[in-house]
């Protein structure tokens, strides 16, 4: 977007024309997003300036996700809240799909202006299981740790096979000013650790979703 730099106004200060250029960015991101056709199978999501498209998980990935999701919708039957899969989040022209969110049961009132998913503002929790590869461990463990603060969701909840022996990590407390946590917890498999707030305070997560420690 080097083009609209060099047509601002020589009144419009740098900070300005990088407010600019990112809105632009953003806005040209959006719209091919929204107008991807992707193979069955695949996923896009906007993260951090750039699209990326990804696989869905393998089978012990899809176990795990399935746990935690049944457990918490165990966990938070009889309430206005519920454990959804497979919905965009939406936040200034960004898009993720956890693995797992808890959301309103009905989540209608709280769906993004285009009807593309629900507004990160109505997500209370998000759950990402990670997958083996580089990329998508830096992609659950480093960007979406900073997308998921930025947006101010109040849980993040990262379940990760390849840190060291396996090892459960909750983000909560969110600085969007910071793209990042105030309190951060993590305890190796077979340790259990509990949700600290919102509707899905108290549960806990353990061996029964993540299996002992590996050996």
């Amino acid at each position: 977007m080097t083009a609209l730099a060099q047509e601002r106004p020589e009144t419009m200060s740098e900070a300005q024309a990088d407010s600019v250029n990112g809105s632009d960015l953003d806005e040209v991101l959006w719209q091919a997003w929204k107008a991807m056709e992707l193979p069955e199978g695949y996923r896009a999501e906007i993260i951090e300036g750039a699209i990326e498209v990804s696989p869905t998980g393998r089978l012990s990935h899809a176990q795990i996700t399935n746990r935690v999701r049944r457990a918490l919708d165990r966990f938070l039957d009889g309430g206005e809240y519920a454990c959804h899969q497979d919905i965009n989040v939406i936040h200034q022209r960004k898009a993720w799909i956890p693995d797992a969110l808890v959301a309103h049961e009905d989540l209608e009132a709280h769906a993004d202006e285009d009807g593309l998913g629900v507004a990160a503002s109505a997500v209370q929790l998000v759950v990402e299981v990670v997958s083996p590869g580089k990329r998508n461990q830096d992609r659950d463990r480093i960007r979406k740790r900073r997308e998921y603060a930025r947006a101010g969701i109040p849980v993040y909840l990262l379940i990760d096979d390849y840190d060291g022996q396996g090892a459960v990590t909750l983000f909560s407390r969110p600085r969007p000013d910071k793209a990042d946590w105030e309190d951060i917890h993590r305890v190796p498999y077979g340790t259990e650790v509990t949700v600290p707030e919102g509707p899905a305070k108290g549960f806990v997560i353990g061996e029964s979703v993540t299996g002992p420690l590996r050996g």
